[in-house]
């Protein structure tokens, strides 16, 4: 019996370009991005789609994002840090998504350009700008996550933090 299993993309705040940081994978979060941030984990719970779990890049960015959401929005959600999502494409969070546990009904993954829309278009056939701090939900028909592939995806939908009130 085919089960209704959701990704959630979730594009990182907006970063502080003008902080001092050794690497970009160490580059903040600016005030917006910050307050972006929590927006979004506070509409996810207003909609009521908190995921089950929330693996994040290690970028101190994206990271920021995840605990700053999670906490805003009060989700119960597992959260994992998986440095592999940095500089890695969207082959990969495809791969690591058949790994998953089905019990597992919603993923959330925070991460990065161009990582976060090419797993979006290449999911749904869907192509969209994916500003910072944006979310989009991706819904899959499946017995497990291990058959999941590009192409089988229906974007539920997407939003900027701009376009919340």
């Amino acid at each position: 019996i085919m089960k209704n299993y959701s990704i959630i993309i979730f594009r990182h705040g907006k970063s502080d370009w003008n902080a001092i940081y050794s690497k970009d994978h160490d580059r903040p979060l600016s005030k917006r991005g910050i307050n972006a941030s929590k927006k979004m984990g506070i509409f996810l719970k207003s909609k009521n789609q908190i995921p089950d779990i929330v693996i994040s890049s290690s970028a101190i960015r994206a990271k920021t994002t995840a605990e700053l959401a999670i906490k805003a929005g009060n989700w119960n959600s597992n959260f994992y840090i998986d440095e592999r999502i940095y500089g890695r494409s969207s082959d990969f969070l495809l791969e690591l998504t058949k790994l998953i546990d089905g019990k597992h009904k919603s993923i959330c993954f925070v991460g990065h350009e161009p990582t976060c829309s090419s797993f979006i278009s290449q999911s749904t056939f869907h192509s969209a700008r994916f500003k910072t701090a944006s979310m989009a939900k991706i819904n899959f028909s499946l017995n497990s996550w291990s058959e999941i592939e590009f192409g089988q995806g229906t974007l539920d939908w997407l939003i900027s933090p701009k376009e919340i009130s």
